[in-house]
């Protein structure tokens, strides 16, 4: 518990830390409430209806020419008061507390993620399952099964009852199904609480990032995001460092599912009191409640800069429900293809079978399994502070071209590792070197930057159901590289397996060039401008 209770309360501190010592240097693009301004003077409201107009003319020209055209003028840009003064960027520590709030939902998902590591070995003993691996790898999948089916319905319950009570949704599973586990009496019990907390899992994620994008900032939407990042894998360290015991204590595991039961609790509790979507209250014509979050979230003189900007991308549809259809069959298609197609390069790199061999790798160099976990925990949190830095500085695109480059790499010497060009007194080193690498790369773009560069991405009347969709992809793709690593890893080989992670690591590159427009800096309106499908 205390170790736990320490790794949150790093988490908690160095974030504020580097805010505190960034000072937030001044931007002229601000958050989600700008008007635009020349030498005569700023434009009315007719003109920039008139440049909403003209935005959407020039998608019919090409997205990506409304994109540049827009990087031009960014340094005429200027945010503007009533009176037409120049008040600069709002505060980021207004929006602050209610994203930490949200990355409660992160810091469980890596946790549950983790808790079985070091449990297993003991839980089995006790519910009478040792040495079924069929039994055993149940446990593991169980979680995944569920998340998908949270997933599917994630969309359908944020559009439905708002951000704030779909966190609160996805905690009520995680305590029901921690208090299962922690109190199971056989497998079934065990199976059935794993079932529970994986639907909440499946829907944490993408309602965070949703979150996370509508209530941020655009000048620090990009580290905010990564904060989910740094969350999970502070999670999954804190099941690490609470588990270790589990092997020498007699029921210890129900311990390390019971403390899982204390952040959900706290998440359910502490968005009471946090700010809901102004974007979901929009939507849903409570325009009055908007403004009241916006002046929570920015400051009172921004919220008529932040409402104007968020009526442009009213097009007089938002109340319409979403079906299903429309997105994967609709004109929303391609921007639903890129998405998913962007997760499933994520989870096609390997980065999960990585994870699964790592103690293995680090094992046959002569290093205990705890080490390795510790070693790989590090890698991760160091990549996910490197993203949160470079987030808004580079972009998301190449941080994404860069993370998959450097993935393609670590796959190359791990493969080389295991060819016949390398002598077996290098062989360990080189293929312990590639897997830290490949840990480090994917935590400083491929892992942080899709769910975040997503939920910009997509209008905001199909946002939800959208993410869904790309997170339900996450899942299945998760569950059949789990399921069938390591019988490729047989069949295969390492040399062979690794080049194809490697192959998919290139064609992430090559994808994220072609289809992926840089979403820094950038107001939700203009980039849901910047996709605007034709009528």
């Amino acid at each position: 518990m205390l170790s736990f209770l320490i790794t949150v309360f790093f988490f908690f501190f160095a974030l504020n830390l580097f805010f505190l010592s960034s000072s937030l240097k001044p931007k002229m693009l601000t958050a989600e409430s700008f008007v635009f301004s020349s030498g005569d003077g700023a434009y009315n409201n007719m003109a920039m209806r008139g440049r909403h107009l003209d935005a959407y003319s020039m998608y019919k020209r090409g997205s990506k020419d409304y994109i540049n055209a827009h990087d031009k003028e960014q340094g005429s840009a200027r945010l503007l008061n009533g009176a037409g003064k120049d008040i600069g960027n709002p505060s980021w520590n207004r929006s602050l507390p209610h994203i930490l709030v949200a990355t409660l939902s992160s810091l469980l998902f890596g946790y549950h993620l983790g808790v079985v590591n070091e449990t297993l070995e003991s839980m089995s003993h006790d519910l009478g399952f040792h040495g079924n691996t069929m039994a055993e790898g149940l446990v593991v999948s169980t979680c995944l099964g569920g998340a998908f089916v949270g997933s599917l319905f994630s969309g359908s319950i944020a559009d439905g009852v708002g951000r704030r009570r779909a966190f609160q949704l996805c905690a009520l599973p995680m305590i029901i199904g921690s208090s299962m586990s922690a109190t199971a009496k056989n497998l079934w019990g065990m199976l059935l609480g794993r079932l529970f907390v994986g639907s909440g899992m499946g829907i944490g994620p993408p309602v965070a990032a949703l979150y996370v994008t509508e209530v941020s900032p655009a000048y620090v939407r990009g580290t905010y995001g990564s904060c989910t990042q740094i969350a999970t894998c502070l999670g999954l360290m804190g099941a690490l460092f609470i588990g270790l015991p589990a092997k020498e204590t007699e029921g210890w595991w129900r311990i390390c599912f019971w403390v899982s039961a204390v952040p959900a609790a706290m998440l359910a509790l502490f968005m009471e009191f946090s700010a809901e979507s102004p974007q979901w209250l929009f939507k849903r014509g409570r325009g009055a409640d908007a403004e009241a979050e916006f002046e929570k979230l920015l400051g009172g003189p921004y919220v008529k800069g932040a409402m104007a900007e968020l009526s442009k991308s009213d097009r007089g549809d938002e109340a319409d429900t979403v079906r299903f259809s429309e997105l994967l069959y609709g004109r929303h298609r391609k921007v639903i293809f890129i998405g998913s197609t962007l997760f499933a390069l994520q989870q096609l790199s390997g980065i999960n079978a990585v994870f699964y061999f790592s103690s293995t790798v680090f094992k046959n160099a002569g290093v205990p399994s705890e080490s390795a976990n510790i070693c790989v925990g590090i890698a991760n949190l160091i990549g996910s502070f490197v993203a949160l830095l470079l987030m808004d500085k580079l972009g998301r695109k190449l941080l994404l071209i860069g993370s998959f480059s450097g993935m393609a790499v670590a796959m190359g010497l791990q493969a080389t590792s295991a060819s016949s060009l390398v002598s077996s007194s290098n062989e360990v080193y080189m293929s312990v070197g590639g897997m830290l690498l490949f840990v480090l790369t994917f935590a400083m773009g491929a892992g942080p930057v899709p769910g975040l560069l997503l939920s910009e991405m997509f209008p905001g009347r199909i946002r939800a159901k959208a993410m869904s969709i790309c997170m339900a992809v996450h899942w299945v793709i998760n569950f059949f590289v789990g399921l069938l690593f390591l019988r490729l890893l047989e069949q295969i080989g390492p040399l062979v397996l690794n080049t194809i992670f490697g192959t998919f690591c290139l064609l992430a590159v090559i994808f994220v060039k072609k289809n992926v427009l840089e979403t820094k800096g950038k107001s939700l309106q203009e980039i849901e401008i910047a996709f605007l499908p034709p009528e």
